[in-house]
């Protein structure tokens, strides 16, 4: 258990080690009183067993005692409760996505949303490039975060129980489908802060790192200025026609960042889960049928809906790579304004 580098995590890790001790002190007191007891009046030593009733006062200090024990234990363990539960008074608020198998952050009233995927490629988990320094812990897009705030979390999730923990902050928070779930956080140090999801969320649970970038307030204000400027022009792109290079260029790192953990780097799949995007025929001669798969997903499969975690502009790169990726070469540039236009007739 990390001290950590926030106030609450400090608590923590103080009333921890206080609480350990207490329990190292008793263990010494019983276990010593017992093997004394063992040693001291033993057979061979000649000792007989004693025969007698309950004794009241013994009985009276051995409820007493544990019972002020856990009243001491409890008052401070209860005040840190309550401040870990307390996230009013936030001035900034993140939701926090969980998605099979990587994160979502919306900056809630700032307009700036993105995913964040595990960057360790794939060669490194295979065992064909050496591992990083960061492996399996690495990821495109960090949350990035202000010191000296109070952030909320609101925690939920697209699919399966997810939990997001990063133990620097002592924050570990489920997000689970249908509900919102709140936790804080105050950070007093700038750094890079690292986590992972904690819940059994699937077959590639272990790759769902949370990585947290932690900025001086003023380094902060510039990246979400920034942030907001970008997904202003995203929003102008819908209304452009983009080249086919430019599409490709988009819509290979949008695959290698959402579709590629389920799909394969080289699209050959898994099957029968995840079939191969490869070679698919049926893909290759309906892109009305391709389109909406992204969009909407697969019922009963483990394919989820894009249509509320990428933009249109994500959207029709990502089908236009698959499209001509690997040989399928069908020439076809989806467009942006094609997408909107499929959302809106549905």
């Amino acid at each position: 258990m990390p001290v950590g580098v926030t106030d609450v995590s400090r608590e923590i890790h103080s009333l921890h080690m206080i609480i350990f001790w207490i329990c190292v002190i008793i263990g010494v007191i019983v276990f010593g009183v017992m093997f004394y007891s063992l040693f001291k009046f033993r057979r061979s030593r000649g000792a007989k067993a004693a025969n007698f009733h309950e004794n009241t006062t013994v009985e009276v200090l051995w409820t007493a005692i544990p019972l002020l024990i856990l009243v001491g234990m409890a008052v401070p363990a209860t005040a840190t409760l309550k401040k870990m539960y307390d996230a009013s008074e936030a001035e900034l608020d993140v939701m926090v996505i969980g998605q099979q198998w990587r994160w979502r952050y919306d900056y809630l009233g700032e307009d700036v949303a993105f995913n964040s995927s595990m960057s360790t490629p794939r060669a490194q988990i295979s065992g064909d490039e050496q591992r990083g320094e960061h492996y399996l812990l690495e990821v495109d897009n960090p949350l990035v975060l202000p010191i000296n705030r109070k952030v909320r979390f609101l925690m939920t999730s697209d699919d399966v129980i997810h939990s997001w923990w990063v133990p620097d902050f002592a924050v570990k928070q489920d997000a689970i489908p249908g509900f919102i779930n709140e936790n804080w956080v105050r950070i007093e140090e700038p750094g890079i802060y690292r986590g992972q999801c904690a819940e059994l969320c699937g077959m590639d649970h272990g790759f769902m790192p949370i990585v947290v970038h932690a900025v001086e307030e003023e380094e902060f204000d510039v990246w979400l200025t920034e942030r907001r400027e970008e997904a202003e022009q995203e929003a102008m792109g819908v209304d452009r026609e983009w080249a086919l290079d430019e599409l490709m260029e988009r819509g290979e790192t949008v695959y290698a960042s959402i579709c590629s953990s389920c799909h394969q780097a080289e699209g050959q799949g898994a099957p029968p889960a995840f079939p191969a995007l490869a070679g698919n025929q049926q893909l290759i001669d309906d892109q009305e049928w391709h389109l909406n798969t992204i969009l909407n997903g697969v019922s009963g499969a483990a394919m989820p809906a894009f249509r509320s975690t990428l933009n249109p502009v994500e959207i029709a790169a990502v089908v236009t790579w698959t499209r001509n990726a690997w040989g399928n070469d069908t020439g076809d540039a989806v467009q942006p304004s094609a997408v909107v236009e499929t959302l809106a007739n549905q």
